[in-house]
């Protein structure tokens, strides 16, 4: 199985730059094992319910628990949207939305280059 990665907007890739060398390398291996293994555990990652088929990839340091959140688009095809620091057990509301936003942008700008 090899599933297809992208980043929609700046948001996961100003995250990302944002953390340590160590945690990057977590992040890169957990991405890695999304794109290759076939039935991914959902230590990594998880469908939220309610959300209209967004994911959260999850990624535990020994400081922080990472949350990326993305959705599958064609099949393979995962788009990532935003990251963050989970602290607490609930999703913050803000965070959730913000996906919800772009995955919502992400479809309309998607179906504007078809119709071009």
């Amino acid at each position: 199985m090899k599933r297809k990665i992208i980043f929609y907007g700046d948001f996961f890739i100003d995250f990302y730059s944002l953390q340590e060398q160590k945690i990057r390398e977590k992040i890169d291996f957990v991405l890695d094992l999304i794109r290759s293994v076939e039935i991914v555990p959902i230590k990594f990652l998880k469908y939220l319910k309610g959300t209209d088929n967004l994911y959260e990839i999850r990624v535990s340091t020994h400081k922080n628990n990472l949350r990326i959140f993305c959705f599958f688009d064609e099949g393979n095809l995962i788009v990532l949207i935003n990251g963050f620091s989970k602290k607490s057990r609930k999703t913050p509301r803000k965070e959730l939305n913000m996906a919800k936003k772009l995955k919502e942008e992400y479809f309309l700008e998607k179906k504007k280059r078809k119709i071009k």
